[in-house]
């Protein structure tokens, strides 16, 4: 009898063996990897496989769909992981306007929303809801701080803008305007593009006739192409510079010839052969992209950053929280969203992160370089 209890003992600890160890923390990951912006969610989606399994004593799962780019599927996907999965954080969805759409429900969760899009409208102004959202891209205020700095160094007194009319296009403005005229930079036009605009070219012209120094574009992944390509079609010669929301190689692959030439600040994942030694998170960049072309056998564009650094930020907070409370229950969730929030020092892919709880995205310039379209690829550009 005693040989027979033995011997199921062993049975079922060999059986327990083989069985998939249930996850302790459920991370959610919303991505567009279909739908119309594919070029930003499948890299976000890859990026999820240099994600920990394991973070401190804890396993780690993730729980990855795609919303096919569609803002209702955003929020019905968010539901189902709130509801269902008991999800402790979220990272996405893809898309800027995508990611106001949830950000309510996430707040009234009271579960943390890692959010790796453009537009600074997901954490400012800071209110009650964004509180529980970090976005994992530099602000729109630390990118347009260095823009405007380019242009002033460049001696550009006027500047023509035109951004893509959604929030990403809509706060570049409202962000770049007031410090391109503390700088003493004018702005004489500023125009909008649709998302399914297939031209600019009036806008383009208004812009031209204006006769500024340099034209700014703001959009995101292949979009801005458009705009620049018809600017420079108009005849404009001066320098046209671009938002980081265009440093991806859709941008290179639509411009072609026409985008030579551009100017923006972007991160130095960028620029991978030309980050310089005293960017305080060049190892980390480029062991992030070491990993993506390992496992993806290309350079990972930005927007796989923006999910590397969510898994960064999780890896330092994870184990603070789990002091505080169990995952799956509101006090470690609770104590994730501080976590994060009191995050410092962190090196991460696009550089070092500095929360604070008016700050939820801690991005400064020290992970920014200057960068142009040199013979259809970026590189750094040349003062």
């Amino acid at each position: 009898m005693q040989k027979a209890r033995t011997l199921l003992t062993l049975a079922g600890l060999a059986l327990a063996a083989t069985l998939p160890v249930h996850a302790q923390v459920k991370i959610g990951v919303i991505a567009s990897s279909t739908g119309a912006i594919p070029f930003v969610g499948i890299p976000q989606k890859n990026a999820v496989a240099l994600l920990p399994a394991k973070i401190g004593d804890l396993t780690v799962e993730y729980l990855v769909f795609d919303d096919a780019s569609d803002p209702t599927q955003s929020v019905q996907l968010t539901k189902k992981l709130l509801g269902e999965s008991k999800i402790d954080a979220l990272i996405g969805p893809s898309g800027s306007g995508n990611a106001m759409g949830v950000l309510g429900f996430m707040a009234e969760a009271q579960t943390p929303m890692l959010a790796p899009v453009g537009t600074a409208a997901v954490v400012l102004p800071m209110d009650d809801k964004k509180r529980w959202v970090f976005k994992t891209h530099p602000n729109d205020d630390v990118i347009s701080e260095g823009l405007v700095a380019a242009m002033a160094k460049r001696g550009v007194k006027s500047v023509a803008f035109i951004g893509r009319n959604d929030p990403y296009g809509e706060n570049w403005y409202k962000t770049f305007a007031p410090m391109a005229e503390k700088a003493g930079i004018k702005i004489v036009a500023n125009e909008r593009y649709g998302p399914k605009d297939t031209t600019a070219l009036a806008q383009a012209l208004k812009m031209v006739a204006a006769k500024p120094d340099a034209m700014m574009v703001a959009g995101v992944g292949a979009a801005p192409a458009m705009p620049h390509a018809q600017i420079a079609d108009a005849g404009y010669k001066g320098p046209i510079f671009q938002t980081h929301g265009a440093a991806s190689g859709s941008f290179l692959q639509i411009g072609g010839k026409k985008v030579e030439g551009a100017l923006m600040l972007g991160p130095l994942v960028v620029v991978p052969d030309e980050i310089p030694d005293s960017a305080p998170s060049k190892a980390v960049t480029l062991e992030m992209i070491k990993g993506y072309e390992k496992a993806f056998g290309a350079k990972p564009p930005i927007f796989a950053a923006g999910t590397y650094d969510a898994g960064l930020l999780l890896v330092r907070a994870i184990p603070i929280a789990a002091k505080k409370g169990k995952p799956g229950t509101q006090e470690f969730r609770t104590a994730l969203r501080d976590a994060l929030e009191e995050t410092k020092d962190l090196k991460a892919s696009q550089g070092p992160i500095n929360m604070s709880p008016k700050d939820h995205s801690g991005y400064d310039l020290r992970g920014q370089v200057m960068i142009t379209v040199k013979d259809g690829k970026f590189a750094l550009a040349k003062d």
